[in-house]
């Protein structure tokens, strides 16, 4: 067997690449319970095995056991649909990702090299909507009906100033390929660190938080605020679906820092050698501020949420977008 087949390659990347995400974001929830934890002056898990780290399989082995329950008059159909169709989309988009060249091999941990990727990925994106509305419409709840409602308004919202600061590397490369846009960092800098000065470092702090909004984390969590809608769109989900959802909100959260790395920060370019342990690095300590965040800011009303994206946000991206097509045409065209 040979990793020069493209199917024997992608089957194997493919797989070892979902298997590492769905393992990180399954310890994540442990490591965010130590770390609000540490926070709050408290232990967090601590009972099951050492450090608490079999914490999430006892997790996952319980919500396995819990009953599944389907609501009176719920639309089985698609409440049934509703959890898996996140996880599916977010691993879609991570198949663009180039997290780099293992150190010592020539095998390049990317499923697949599209010309198209940061099409590809806005495009999926997109369709997250879907099963969020999904779910709340599903529930026959009204809560879950009225954060489905929030979730599509932040979502279509939200995804206009990430579309727009994402076109910043576009235009900095030249090209939709993800692989060519860490390839034009390491030729000019990292765009947020010097490649495009100021417009890429704000571009970046944009689309970061853009991604927050759309992942639904605090500060952006409206959809799920717990003092007004219980608990949103899961407020009817019970057993192995609830733990679905939970899985598609980290998965979304490690995708989206280890985007952001790809698009802003050089992917797996380092001080030393490249290599995918520099990608994974740059998309934990992504990963570590999103928390950070979270344990650590206040939640926005619905209000100064849309406020913010529509009359600051999407102005800022215009900006951006016309700042970084003038910086490329008076540096690399005139």
């Amino acid at each position: 067997m040979s990793l020069e087949n493209p199917w024997i390659y992608g089957a194997v990347v493919g797989f070892s690449l979902i298997t590492f995400l769905m393992t990180w974001a399954a310890f994540a929830t442990w490591w965010e319970r130590k770390f609000s934890a540490r926070l709050q002056t408290r232990r967090g898990p601590n009972r099951v095995g050492p450090f608490g780290l079999l914490q999430p399989i006892a997790d996952a082995v319980k919500m396995m056991q819990k009953e599944n329950i389907v609501p009176d008059k719920a639309d089985r159909v698609l409440f049934e649909l509703a959890p898996v169709l996140p996880v599916i989309l977010i691993l879609a988009t991570a198949a663009v990702i180039p997290f780099g060249v293992v150190t010592g091999t020539t095998l390049n941990v990317q499923i697949i090299d599209m010309d198209i990727g940061v099409l590809w990925v806005l495009a999926v994106a997109g369709l997250m909507v879907f099963p969020l509305w999904m779910a709340g419409w599903a529930s026959n709840n009204k809560y879950a009906l009225l954060s489905g409602m929030r979730s599509v308004a932040q979502g279509v919202s939200y995804e206009i100033p990430m579309i727009l600061s994402a076109l910043v590397p576009v235009i900095a490369a030249g090209s939709f390929s993800l692989t060519d846009i860490v390839a034009w960092q390491q030729e000019h800098g990292w765009l947020a660190l010097g490649g495009m000065p100021v417009i890429g470092f704000v571009a970046f702090v944009l689309f970061f938080l853009t991604s927050l909004a759309e992942a639904n984390r605090i500060p952006f969590d409206i959809p799920e605020a717990e003092s007004e809608l219980v608990a949103g769109l899961l407020v009817e989900y019970t057993g192995i679906k609830f733990g679905i959802f939970m899985l598609a909100e980290y998965l979304h959260t490690v995708v989206a820092s280890a985007l952001a790395a790809a698009m802003f920060l050089g992917g797996a370019q380092g001080p030393g050698p490249d290599g995918v342990h520099w990608m994974l690095l740059k998309t934990a300590v992504l990963f570590f501020i999103i928390y950070w965040v979270r344990w650590s800011w206040f939640r926005f009303r619905a209000d100064q949420l849309m406020k913010m994206c529509w009359v600051y946000f999407v102005p800022l991206s215009l900006l951006l977008v016309m700042g970084a097509s003038l910086w490329i045409f008076f540096t690399e065209v005139a």
